[in-house]
């Protein structure tokens, strides 16, 4: 396992603190050292229904990081599940540790134990880092989680689903921007080629745009790009480039003053989770300069959608209609914003948080 930076190490002072400011109801963090498991499962509103989000592991660089991260993730699935109209409410777990070599099945199954001690309150799925066969393991410990493999019943890897959400909204966001929705032609950066964006890079070229890719994955970027006919460009060159969208769908806080000084495209549209560094600053600058932000909770709920439907008798067909309905919400917010002259992101926050407040006061 990493050694996490003892400088940045967190106090319960700053945990409370950031749980007061954003709202949340509870925070479970996990230690076993047989294992090696290092585990934060954050639980931000129960309004609508149990906290559903996922278990993301990444090697962050201290904990400070990890509890930074987890406490936004798990926000937004809250207004994720609020604005796509589902009895959820909003929670998410990191596992600190490289998913690469520290993941074990014993690991995971002692994860798994956790989440149990909750009792339903948060049900788990798979993020970044994890597999169907990883919650395979921790299905073994608790009935709290989705996105199991098909063969045990469950809806198996929800990534397509979700890139046909990103997709969609994506052509909700061109309607709006160019008055048609055809991305054929389009020049579309998508940066991060993991599961989504692999299925969002194939979405774009059968409609004929012309699709950028950007990872870390060298390897991965190269097979991709022979599969798909894609453009090669590495490094952070790919915010000077003249493109029409860019689609960010590897980690969040790529769009912040930096990037949007430079970035030359009309349209942000992509999968990643918390892509605006700061949400009310970054999302005014979008606006500022004129480009059309289709806001992360919104059009990357696809892949939500898809485990809810696991939970009510799973059924493909039903999360893909569900899915669609991303297109008209996109349109609706980008409407409301430029009716009351506020930003997307501000739009769809005011949508979501009626629903909950309204659930709350019934």
């Amino acid at each position: 396992m990493k050694t996490i930076k003892k400088s940045k190490k967190f106090n319960e002072f700053e945990v409370l603190d950031g749980m007061g400011s954003l709202g949340h109801e509870q925070i479970l963090f996990c230690q076993d050292k047989e294992t090696g498991l290092k585990a934060i499962i954050a639980i931000h509103d129960t309004t609508l229904g149990p906290a559903l989000g996922g278990t993301r592991m990444w090697n962050y660089e201290n904990e400070q990081d990890a509890v930074r991260d987890v406490l936004r993730l798990s926000r937004g699935m809250t207004f994720k599940a609020a604005i796509s109209g589902l009895s959820l409410g909003g929670g998410k777990a990191v596992i600190i540790g490289d998913s690469k070599k520290d993941k074990t099945e014993r690991l995971m199954r002692k994860f798994g134990q956790f989440v149990d001690t909750l009792g339903g309150k948060y049900i788990t799925a798979e993020d970044v880092g994890m597999t169907p066969k990883d919650m395979e393991y921790v299905r073994m410990e608790t009935k709290h989680v989705t996105g199991i493999p098909q063969s045990m019943g469950g809806s198996g890897d929800p990534s397509p689903v979700t890139a046909f959400g990103v997709y969609v909204g994506m052509k909700a966001s061109a309607k709006y921007k160019w008055g048609n929705d055809s991305l054929k032609n389009k020049i579309v950066l998508v940066q991060g080629v993991g599961h989504v964006g692999e299925t969002l890079v194939k979405y774009l070229s059968d409609e004929g745009a012309n699709v950028i890719i950007n990872d870390l994955d060298i390897n991965r970027l190269e097979n991709i790009s022979k599969k798909f006919n894609s453009e090669i460009v590495t490094g952070d060159s790919i915010y000077d480039l003249d493109i029409d969208i860019y689609a960010p769908c590897a980690l969040g806080g790529t769009v912040n003053p930096d990037t949007i000084n430079r970035l030359k495209c009309a349209i942000i549209a992509g999968a990643a989770n918390n892509q605006l560094e700061n949400e009310s600053r970054d999302a005014k600058l979008c606006l500022e300069k004129g480009i059309c932000y289709a806001p992360d909770f919104l059009i990357n709920a696809g892949g939500l959608i898809n485990v809810y439907s696991e939970i009510h008798n799973y059924d493909m067909n039903h999360a893909l209609n569900q899915t669609r309905k991303i297109y008209d919400t996109t349109l609706e917010i980008f409407r409301k914003a430029e009716l009351n002259n506020i930003t997307t992101n501000d739009a769809a926050l005011q949508i979501a948080n009626k629903i909950v407040q309204e659930k709350k006061i019934s």
